[in-house]
């Protein structure tokens, strides 16, 4: 059996190029699809609180008109009984500003809480140090 003078190493235990460059291949194949699959993870869980605050801004949008519409004119009346109709206008908008403001607070709240691809864009950062075989640099 002879030796490899570069490797120290019988020529039958020498790694192949080709089979070094498939291994490669094949973990970096594995690589991509776990980031794909963290990519859609961390997509969904975002989708999901966006339209969450979504939701709620446009539930705060139907439940404002419908209260708008049917306690405003009742208050106006009643308020407009002492005030005059004028005047009885202006406080019902003002009140009615108030609560718009509040549940647009809330719903702006949940759409900020929803994040973007976090974990993913921190493990793909890592992807060229982990080629070159330090993946332990970026910890």
């Amino acid at each position: 059996m002879t030796s490899d003078v570069e490797t120290g190493l019988p020529s039958q235990e020498r790694p192949f190029i080709g089979g070094l460059l498939g291994e490669v291949s094949k973990d970096l194949s594995d690589l991509v699809r776990q980031e794909i699959a963290l990519a859609k993870a961390e997509a969904t869980e975002s989708a999901t609180r966006v339209g969450k605050g979504a939701g709620l801004l446009g539930g705060a949008g139907v439940a404002g008109h419908f209260v708008l519409l049917f306690l405003s004119i009742a208050l106006w009346w009643g308020i407009g009984n002492s005030t005059g109709r004028g005047w009885a206008a202006l406080i019902l908008a003002a009140i009615w500003a108030v609560v718009t403001i509040v549940l647009a607070m809330v719903g702006r709240g949940q759409l900020k809480t929803a994040r973007g691809l976090d974990r993913t864009t921190e493990t793909v950062k890592k992807i060229p140090t982990a080629l070159k075989g330090h993946e332990e640099e970026n910890v």
